[in-house]
């Protein structure tokens, strides 16, 4: 599969999608507090998406096997794809929500930390490091570049700070389709891979564990864990390649920041 390079049509229906999707995760934020259990958060995601927003959840009856919730939920050494459960959160827990909405054709997609209750200043920095890697892969992002910059970019930030770069999960190319070309790795060589193009559309999300990289996924075919149950952190944003640099489409509306 080729990449593709939206159109000005396009790119305005993503800004669209966008907005959506960071909208979401504003509003779920005021429900994270322990004793909250990810299927409530769930079924809060949904309807917010099909009631409010007029879109519908892009990760339920996703993949192979089927992905069975609306949105993913991963507490702790949970490193992506957690699926909400009846488990309560509790006090200390870090949680990692990524929603994807669909409407009209296009998908909107994006991941935010939150800490539950009083988190531990190692959980924090995991966390702060984690978004600092993300904005370092993004601040890469320009015509000419290429993907082994942003990987570097990412892969800097987290390995300088002590954290290791989840390899096998990457980020990647959205718009008509929910997973697009191009992958986006979040570790990598500057001057290496495919050279961006105005009009690109990607996620940078990178997963950077406390411990080693490692990790295992559990037989629910989802759910991926970190192999030494360190703490696992993770941020994501959808990014537009412009002519002069690059557009974050994910900023929170209700913050103004990315």
């Amino acid at each position: 599969m080729a990449v593709v390079i939206k159109t000005a049509e396009e790119i305005e229906k993503m800004r669209e999608l966008g907005r959506l999707a960071a909208e979401a995760l504003d509003y779920i934020g005021q429900f994270v507090k322990p004793g909250i259990t990810t299927n409530e958060l769930d079924r809060l995601i949904y309807t917010y998406h099909t009631e409010v927003q007029g879109g519908s959840p892009a990760p339920l009856n996703y993949g192979n096997p089927p992905y069975p919730k609306s949105c993913c939920t991963s507490v702790n050494h949970v490193i992506c794809h957690g699926i909400p459960d009846d488990k309560p959160l509790k006090n200390g827990d870090i949680l990692n929500i990524d929603i994807t909405i669909k409407k009209d054709g296009f998908h909107g997609d994006s991941s935010r930390m939150f800490a539950v209750g009083k988190i531990s200043p190692q959980a924090q920095r995991l966390i702060d490091i984690t978004h600092q890697a993300m904005m370092a892969g993004i601040a890469a992002v320009k015509p000419g570049a290429t993907l082994g910059d942003i990987g570097y970019a990412c892969q800097q930030v987290a390995e300088n700070a002590g954290y290791s770069v989840v390899q096998e999960f990457c980020g990647h190319g959205i718009g008509r389709g929910f997973h697009e070309e191009p992958q986006v790795l979040h570790y990598g060589r500057k001057g290496q891979g495919l050279v961006l193009q105005p009009g690109m559309i990607f996620t940078i999300e990178p997963m950077i564990n406390q411990g080693k990289r490692h990790l295992r996924i559990l037989a629910d075919g989802w759910t991926v864990v970190t192999k030494d149950r360190s703490l696992s952190a993770q941020w994501e944003h959808e990014v537009l390649v412009t002519e002069t640099g690059r557009e974050i489409l994910t900023v929170s509306p209700k913050t103004g920041k990315p």
